[in-house]
């Protein structure tokens, strides 16, 4: 029977992981991801796991890729200065396709910056912040009880594809308390570590897709030895520094994202049917453009809400067919403007886009989004 429960955000993504079937947490405290250890730390050994505080985050992210190579599903969480040190062992990871979940509970920067204030400001860190050329999945939930069935999808998706998956969090969302209704375990699927099937008088080549184009693991410790490099590497793991085997492995990386966008990309939309006005919103600011939408519409305002659950890959079709149809796109975000570019990609010039953004470490209101849209309201009737 489903539950009905009350929880903090960084709570509800520690209990999410570990139903997911997460073992092995490494991290280093640091506002506001911090309850997230705290909870791991006391949950994680309940089921057999383990958890570790490490000197720093790239201690911690190296932990991780380890713990996850010897068989582990593992995490780590952190929040703007810590999320910085760990893009070479997230670059690291996507080379060497170790599959993991990185937690970034954001909070108003740069540097040391706002550490207790909300903020969206690493939403293209997220996409960019390691160094070549890789696919990224990024999903960054609005509600707590999405912070629980999310952070399992991440684990699924890091799982399947063999990939580190980001999942984006803000100040408010991680120490909100709210309540959402627990899934039954039969509503939710957990995907299982996908373990090759080579016998083991049969050579194992750990980067080798099967014939379903998924690229199965095994231990560190196993029967087969294998080899896990960074460099340029063929089907065996050797380095090999060819411009062949390189474009090869890149496109591989990208293709298993590229190919399989339709099962990955997530995203809400709200009274989009017949909207003039769309607001395109994420994380805790998708609530506001909520409340807002609902005041909105009860005083006759055609206006729809899309909410992006994966940043990348971004819901870019779907936000084509809407903006097809809208005359206006006010877009809020806690930073300077980061998934406008996303968004104007897609428009390709047919909407008016109003950025709304904030950056003091103060949220985005309802009202000063619904000031937004009555004077686009306003336009629109004097055009």
């Amino acid at each position: 029977m489903s539950e009905f429960i009350f929880m903090q955000g960084d709570e509800a993504c520690g209990m999410g992981a570990i139903k997911a079937g997460c073992r092995f947490f490494a991290g280093y405290p640091i506002t506001p991801a911090t309850d997230i250890a705290e909870y791991m730390s006391r949950e994680l050994p309940k089921v057999g796991g383990k958890f570790m505080q490490m000197e720093d985050e790239i201690s911690s992210i190296s932990a991780v890729i380890g713990a996850s190579l010897a068989g582990a599903k593992a995490m780590t969480a952190t929040s703007g200065p810590g999320f910085s040190l760990m893009q070479e062992g997230i670059g690291y990871a996507s080379m060497t396709e170790t599959p993991c979940v990185i937690v970034d509970v954001q909070r108003g920067g740069p540097s040391t910056g706002l550490p207790t204030k909300p903020s969206q400001g690493d939403v293209m860190q997220a996409r960019w912040g390691t160094h070549g050329d890789h696919p990224v999945i990024v999903i960054y939930p609005s509600t707590v009880g999405e912070v629980y069935r999310y952070i399992i999808t991440a684990f699924n998706y890091a799982e399947r594809y063999r990939t580190p998956v980001i999942f984006l969090m803000d100040e408010v969302l991680g120490h909100m308390r709210e309540t959402f209704v627990l899934p039954d375990d039969n509503e939710i699927y957990i995907q299982p570590r996908i373990e090759t099937k080579v016998k083991d008088e049969d050579i194992y080549h750990p980067y080798l897709p099967n014939e379903e184009g998924i690229l199965p693991m095994e231990r560190f410790g196993s029967e087969h030895r294998f080899h896990v490099s960074g460099l340029v590497h063929d089907e065996s793991g050797f380095p090999v520094p060819s411009e062949e085997t390189a474009k090869r492995l890149l496109r591989r990386l990208h293709d298993k994202i590229k190919r399989n966008e339709e099962d990955i990309i997530l995203w809400d939309e709200e009274k989009c049917e017949d909207a003039e006005i769309l607001l395109i919103a994420y994380g805790v600011t998708a609530r506001s453009a909520m409340a807002a939408l609902k005041e909105a519409r009860d005083r006759k305002v055609k206006i729809g809400l899309f909410k992006p659950i994966t940043l990348w890959p971004f819901p870019i079709h779907r936000l084509r067919e809407l903006l097809c149809k809208v005359n206006t796109v006010i877009v809020p975000e806690l930073n300077m403007g980061q998934i406008l570019y996303d968004v104007a990609r897609a428009n390709r010039g047919r909407s008016e886009i109003i950025p709304l953004n904030k950056v003091n470490g103060d949220l985005i209101t309802p009202e000063e989004i619904l000031e937004a849209i009555y004077l686009a309201v306003k336009e629109n009737e004097e055009l």
